[in-house]
């Protein structure tokens, strides 16, 4: 859905764009990549964040390239360390299969993941309202 406001999105790897696998990248969640292009290409920035570090961090960055999925940060949003000091990425959505009401499939061998289609369904009715969701401070 297009539209004119534009997000900062974080996304989460494990549960959300690949099936639950640590220490290793499981397979794509269906309708995970289409999604996530659809948003760059809808003028959203990605933010891959995630529980992983180091080399387990990389693969997972890895996979947004190897799938040709622009993330306009990692771990952090593009400019957050200029106006903030916290450990937390500044997002105005949080896609994570974590999050409390997340919609979920669940599969009878394995951990749930992220229902891409309902969440999709979710994202365009947020942005169909045109909410402000959490903007950067303008004083910062």
């Amino acid at each position: 859905m297009s539209t004119n406001k534009k997000l900062i999105i974080a996304v989460d790897f494990d549960g959300t764009v690949v099936k639950h696998a640590f220490p290793f990248v499981g397979a794509d969640v269906p309708h995970a990549v289409e999604s996530l292009k659809a948003l760059v290409e809808d003028g959203h920035k990605l933010v891959l964040y995630t529980m992983r570090a180091g080399a387990f961090l990389a693969e997972a960055h890895k996979w947004f390239l190897d799938r040709g999925i622009t993330l306009a940060g990692v771990q952090y949003a593009p400019g957050q360390t200029e106006w903030t000091a916290s450990n937390k990425c500044y997002a105005q959505v949080y896609i994570d299969d974590a999050a409390l009401g997340a919609p979920l499939i669940f599969e009878d061998d394995g951990r749930p993941y992220f229902d891409w289609i309902k969440g999709k369904a979710i994202l365009n009715d947020l942005l169909a309202r045109g909410l402000d969701l959490n903007p950067i401070p303008k004083d910062k």
